[in-house]
């Protein structure tokens, strides 16, 4: 496919690639990275071998791959806790009833406005499919989970706002379309935490796709698909918000197709990203701005006409005398037609902190013909079946 640059370990810490899968009759078994033993298993490990995937990825002979709490599927509430990486503990609505959008309306009974806005926890799911014209920023209060599994559910207009509120899911939407200035797809600030948004479709917004600034932390972004769109995520609002060094986010196996840059652009905050494919970006691919630290980790970065994947910008921050860039580590990252990885001549291990510091496990590939191909093909929103649910209250 390429050259790879980088590591696949560092110091004792393991690797262990994932064996070949058979597809599409079993779910995809699972490889880690951990710093001793391996992991216990996982207290869903039942619902592996009872509920295989409502879909299945289909490989061309000889490809395996492995993807994240690939049993989740299985009943409704099954995804809760199953979320890797620094967002791993956002359960959502998971103690509270299932409240059903049955309109399509911007706000009104049964609207998804109506449910955000409500303060006890909720997992809301979708009785309809269609569009939802958001006239204003769309507030999520904390325990919820939007779930569109089971539905086609596209927002546009404005987005979605997480304003100091904690535990959210987000799941199987559409984004396109959003219009204004400062209107972002997902806008995730300030002060909020304990967030995965798992599996979207974002494209086309006037300012951001995903906005993670002042002061959020505890983050997953994890097989979404971007596109159409020019400042695609930013981690860290700008140099003068110093409470931005608590962040913390980990994306994983996401398409960023075509968009021009920020995949991420980060400042402050620390950023895991591991088996995502960028190809083709405008600018550049992933930027570390004033100490940032960033560890890429078995990501392919497939270029078009610009070449340099990891762009480096100066800032002061605004208690500092002194200007200063970030870091980026890169461990087993694919570099494809001519991408130059441009990393600082500097950069170290001790440098940028390394993930296990914060968990012990995550799901990861090496970069491969068949990561590229369910990337591509397997990304953002799902045609998902409808599941059933555990016995709670209905609303």
């Amino acid at each position: 496919m390429g050259n790879s640059q980088g590591r696949y370990s560092i110091g004792q810490r393991k690797y262990r690639p994932n064996p070949a899968v058979p597809c599409p009759t079993n779910p995809p078994a699972h490889a880690y990275i951990y710093p001793s033993e391996p992991p216990p298993p996982s207290p869903r490990q039942s619902d592996r071998a009872t509920h295989p995937p409502s879909h299945s990825i289909y490989l061309k002979p000889g490809m395996a791959l492995s993807l994240p709490y690939s049993h989740v599927d299985s009943s409704l509430r099954s995804l809760a806790g199953q979320a890797e990486g620094f967002g791993r503990f956002a359960i959502g609505g998971l103690h509270g009833p299932v409240y059903h959008v049955t309109t399509l309306a911007d706000d009104g009974p049964g609207s998804l406005r109506a449910a955000c806005r409500k303060k006890e926890p909720l997992w809301i799911v979708f009785e309809i499919s269609g569009t939802i014209h958001l006239s204003s920023y769309l507030n999520v209060s904390s325990y919820k989970t939007i779930d569109g599994r089971g539905q086609r559910i596209k927002l546009t207009g404005k987005g979605l706002r997480l304003k100091e509120c904690e535990h959210v899911i987000i799941c199987n939407l559409e984004f396109e379309g959003g219009r204004g200035h400062d209107v972002d797809g997902i806008q995730i600030k300030p002060n909020s935490k304990h967030i995965w948004i798992d599996r979207c479709s974002l494209r086309d917004y006037d300012d951001g796709l995903i906005d993670i600034t002042r002061g959020s932390t505890d983050i997953t972004v994890s097989r979404c698909h971007f596109s159409q769109h020019d400042k695609t995520m930013l981690i860290g609002a700008d140099p003068s918000h110093i409470d931005d060094r608590c962040i913390r986010v980990t994306i994983h196996h996401c398409f960023f197709d075509g968009t021009r840059q920020r995949h991420p652009r980060v400042r402050f905050g620390k950023v895991h990203l591991y088996n995502n494919y960028t190809r083709n970006w405008g600018i550049y691919a992933v930027c570390s701005s004033v100490e940032s630290q960033i560890y890429s980790q078995c990501n392919i970065y497939e270029a078009g006409q610009k070449k340099v994947t990891f762009m480096y910008y100066t800032e002061k921050a605004a208690d500092k005398e002194e200007t200063a860039t970030g870091s980026i580590i890169s461990e087993g990252d694919l570099f494809l037609n001519g991408a130059q990885a441009g990393l600082a001549p500097l950069a170290c291990e001790d440098s940028v902190y390394h993930p296990s510091k914060f968990y012990p496990t995550w799901t990861v590939d090496p970069p491969s013909d068949s990561l590229v191909h369910v990337l591509k093909h397997c990304m953002g929103w799902q045609q998902i079946p409808s599941m059933p649910d555990e016995p709670f209250a209905s609303c």
